[in-house]
């Protein structure tokens, strides 16, 4: 799909707690080998969400820091907003009235939890550009807000749980103070059932190997080519590419076949520091691409979320980046790296409410 009419990003930010642990620790209590771990997946350490935080309260810190990169944006004019996750606090209440609350929205405003796994944070992405086009309606929105946020569960000493991590990434859409166009976006989509989670169960289940080929790599590599060849464009025009990233090593293997280099994933690589965040780990990265971008770029953008989808993006910056990354707002960088605090497996489990110490 081709939007011929300025559409975009104005605003944009994360949110990734500060607690982490090692690889290597959560391999020790398993009796597992950390190295093979960490060479398997790519991974050094993992973000941890502790006990008072949730998908909600990531989604709001990340949307404040959007705002704060649009001080022209009144949280009024948001018409649209979603958070996509699979990991909501609650199973039958909404999320996203609690964020349109917190922001000051106005109580007309349109509300959406989206679950598409871990695509369900792209879903909201476009869902807010379509929205704030509004085609066929009389009165359109001025601005719509996209949300990724996840804190992913991973059952004690699955696989899932190595790389299982909690981060968000907030998007402001509109027509207006573009910082970065959307000159295309398109989703593929199968009914592929690698990755589940049924109702009453804590945990999620996977196909194992099965979420790689033909789940990860069919959808990722299909939405890929086929954004591509619908915009008449290949991974050399391109500055920036970011794919979603369940461990280091499936989007750079994606990346590589498609014909990207490395040096076009680096920037939004962000998975070896944090592990996989869900709904927000491809919009991380692209959070952590516009942090650093010049305009005039053009950055490619596929996520993949379980069941099974890739939703792709064609974005390009303009001018009005650079006053964006100018207000003062912490980089995605700056929120991973800074104030960083270990835990130990034992404080993960608590954190994560898998254990409950005694009263």
């Amino acid at each position: 799909m081709r939007f011929d009419s300025p559409v975009g990003i104005v605003g944009w930010g994360t949110d990734v707690p500060k607690l982490r642990i090692k690889i290597r620790d959560i391999a020790g209590i398993w009796g597992a080998d950390a190295p093979t771990y960490e060479r398997g997946l790519g991974l050094v350490e993992k973000s941890v969400a502790p006990w008072d935080e949730d998908s909600i309260t990531l989604a709001v810190e990340a949307t404040f820091r959007a705002l704060a990169r649009a001080p022209f944006v009144d949280p009024k004019d948001i018409g649209k907003a979603s958070i996509g996750s699979e990991s909501p606090p609650y199973a039958v209440k909404p999320s996203a009235t609690v964020l349109a609350e917190v922001i000051g929205a106005t109580p007309d405003i349109w509300l959406s939890g989206v679950e598409f796994a871990c695509k369900a944070g792209t879903q909201t992405m476009i869902d807010a550009i379509m929205f704030v086009l509004g085609q066929g309606t009389s009165n359109v929105m001025k601005y719509s807000l996209g949300v990724g946020s996840d804190t992913s569960q991973g059952a004690p000493s699955d696989a899932l749980e190595f790389s299982a991590a909690s981060g968000a990434a907030a998007f402001i859409m509109g027509r207006e103070n573009i910082a970065a166009k959307c000159l295309w976006a398109s989703s593929f989509d199968t009914d592929n059932p690698d990755f589940w989670r049924c109702e009453h169960r804590s945990y999620p289940e996977h196909a194992g190997s099965f979420t790689g080929d033909p789940s990860y790599f069919k959808h990722t590599l299909g939405g890929s080519r086929a954004m591509m060849e619908e915009a008449g464009m290949k991974p050399s025009d391109f500055d920036f590419a970011v794919f979603h990233q369940p461990n280091a090593k499936f989007p750079k293997r994606a990346a590589k076949i498609l014909g990207f280099t490395p040096e076009q994933t680096k920037v939004g690589l962000k998975v070896s520091q944090i592990g996989n965040t869900y709904s927000g780990a491809s919009p991380i990265g692209l959070a952590g691409i516009l942090d650093i971008a010049k305009p005039g770029q053009k950055i490619f953008m596929c996520s993949y979320g379980s069941g099974s989808g890739s939703d792709a993006f064609i974005w390009e910056t303009t001018d009005a980046l650079t006053a964006a990354q100018n207000r003062g707002v912490a980089t995605t960088d700056e929120i991973i790296t800074q104030n960083i605090k270990y835990v130990s497996y034992g404080e993960y489990l608590r954190n994560r409410s898998m254990i409950v110490m005694g009263t």
